[in-house]
């Protein structure tokens, strides 16, 4: 047994007006989980600490919270993982200033999740945000034609493509992680929306094109995300929201939809840029979101001069800090390109990936410690191991659950 100090941001709305903060110390076996500690702090220190919980296995993602700053599952994470993260980044000093210690050692920093409303304790008030975000995409299937008798099959082949979006358990750890959200509360979010491309994906729906026209046209929508990767760091399932974000975008550019909100415009014209610098000229990215062309730039749209007039504040905000500073930098068009044969390099990098626009979906194949040797084999010797393991399409280096 250990002992462990969890540090809590508690709330309780019917006896202090705001949140505070409040130690428990718990002796329980490092490989035990958070949820493990919280829980034992319930049943003999106080009673009324509000956790949600269910399965206690990573499957209901009923106990989302932050732990040491890191939206996840508590029941996933282990109090020696934890203990582990707290001493190497000092987070118990940056929780309220209190270096809470047990024997001398940081606490772990624990709190309910971010961008919802708090209920009690690290009990938030999901429906508000998550569930109304996610009945906000529609989230079934919209099939054509009179219902089969039973059911509407598919071939199994025809599903690989939505089977990692099929893994989310709406624990809402990538919203509370989402910086884009916390930015904007009105963004659609990451579960949302990779919960819309389980559908857009889905070869029995068809409503695709009018899925993806509401999601690129509404400004909270698939072009309000930032790429931060907050969520794919978040999620517990491997699901990788922003990936299905992107996803998306790139199935409304194969529709043809052009947004009133210029995201296909700015998508195309960053692409277009670094092929042809290397380096990203801000400037002519801005005006090339707004009125790409010379057409654009001779008639602007009135939605173009909006936006040009919207941004007028970052620009100011970019000249306050030196960012746009220099010459290159304020006048579009004459950023310079990569010195020598740099920009060769980058333009190679783009022929490679036209030519080669394939993506992958991998089914999840099972532990490694599952996979045991068959007792036949010769042992190899050690010069032969080292080529094995070096073979492109070897299982070296793979994380359990064969997630390349």
């Amino acid at each position: 047994m250990a002992e462990f100090t969890l540090k809590v941001r508690r709330f309780k709305p019917e006896e202090r007006e705001g949140p505070y903060w409040e130690t428990f110390d718990v002796d329980l076996d490092p490989t035990l989980s958070v949820l493990d500690g919280l829980l034992q702090a319930k049943d003999r220190d106080d009673g009324s600490l509000a956790v949600r919980c269910s399965c206690r296995a990573a499957i209901c993602g009923s106990c989302g919270m932050k732990i040491n700053g890191q939206s996840t599952l508590a029941c996933k994470t282990m109090l020696e993982e934890a203990q582990s993260y707290a001493e190497s980044h000092a987070v118990a000093a940056q929780a309220g200033g209190d270096k809470a210690k047990t024997n001398g050692r940081p606490a772990i920093v624990v709190e309910p999740m971010g961008n919802m409303p708090v209920i009690k304790d690290l009990v938030t008030d999901m429906e508000s945000t998550h569930w109304t975000k996610i009945r906000r995409v529609t989230p079934w299937l919209l099939p054509d034609g009179d219902p089969p008798e039973r059911e509407y099959v598919v071939p199994p082949e025809s599903m690989i493509d939505v089977t990692q979006t099929m893994a989310c358990i709406q624990c809402g750890a990538c919203v509370s992680s989402c910086l884009s959200m916390e930015a904007d509360p009105d963004f659609i979010g990451p579960a949302a929306l990779a919960k819309a491309y389980r559908f857009v994906g889905d070869p029995r729906d068809a409503e695709t094109k009018e899925r993806l026209h509401d999601l690129a046209q509404d400004p909270h929508g698939i072009y309000d995300c930032t790429h931060c990767f907050s969520c794919i760091d978040a999620c517990p399932k491997g699901v990788a929201p922003m990936d299905q974000i992107m996803r998306l975008r790139r199935a409304a550019e194969h529709e043809g939809i052009q947004d009133q909100n210029h995201g296909h415009n700015h998508m195309a014209a960053f692409t277009r840029i670094i092929e042809k610098k290397g380096t990203l000229d801000e400037a002519e990215l801005l005006q090339e979101s707004y009125a790409p062309g010379i057409k654009g730039k001779l008639m602007p749209k009135h939605g173009a001069v909006k936006g040009l007039l919207e941004s007028v504040p970052t620009a100011v905000r970019g000249l306050r800090t030196g960012k746009m500073r220099s010459l290159p930098k304020l006048v579009p068009g004459i950023h310079p390109k990569l010195p020598g044969d740099a920009q060769s390099h980058v333009k190679r990098i783009y022929a490679h990936a036209e030519d080669h626009q394939v993506e992958l979906n991998l089914y999840i194949r099972g532990e490694e410690a599952d996979q045991e040797a068959p007792q036949t084999e010769v042992e190899p010797e050690p010069d032969e191991v080292a080529d094995d393991e070096s073979r492109p399409g070897s299982d070296a280096g793979l994380s359990p659950g064969g997630a390349a």
